[in-house]
């Protein structure tokens, strides 16, 4: 969707949602003072234009047993074995998040285990052993500062005329 086509409100809307997923349609429309129908519409746009493409709640994994996260940098040996490494990574349900990157690594993915020996069995016996990689890195997570979306409260065009203004000295 061309950013053009999602005015203020519609930010408005994403920053809501963002915030509190599970709000519903009324609740939303009493907030901006607008009816139900009209949040409906908006929301049923964004969706359409793939600008949203799903909700989903935080889960606290420490809680559910998950205490290890960790990154790992995959070196893939052979360009052509990609898709084969790509679609074994999403057959390990430890694997969270796969990201194909630039440097010195092909793929960076995200995991979390619920100790070391879990991670350790997990690494040597489902990542290492799939065929294509040639050898990863592991950067263990020691706490997360802050994970955040983007920012929605201020529109992305606001943001870079902001850029070029101070690139400007302005």
């Amino acid at each position: 969707m061309a950013k053009n086509l999602i005015d203020k409100t519609d930010y408005k809307i994403l920053t809501f949602l963002m915030s509190n997923a599970r709000k519903s349609y009324l609740e939303i429309a009493r907030e901006f003072g607008i009816s139900g129908a009209a949040i409906h519409q908006r929301i049923k746009k964004l969706e359409d234009a793939k600008v949203i493409t799903g909700s989903r709640i935080n889960i606290n994994q420490k809680l559910l047993g998950y205490n290890v996260c960790a990154f790992l940098g995959v070196k893939i040996s052979d360009p052509s074995k990609q898709n084969l490494v790509k679609e074994a990574m999403k057959e390990i349900p430890e694997v969270v998040a796969a990201y194909f990157i630039t440097g010195k690594y092909n793929l960076f993915i995200k995991v979390f285990c619920a100790d070391n020996d879990h991670f350790m069995h997990m690494l040597f016996n489902k990542i290492l052993k799939i065929d294509g990689i040639s050898y990863t890195e592991t950067f263990m997570i020691l706490d997360t500062v802050f994970e955040r979306d983007i920012n929605t409260e201020t529109p992305l065009t606001e943001l870079t005329e902001e850029n070029n203004l101070s690139e400007q000295g302005l």
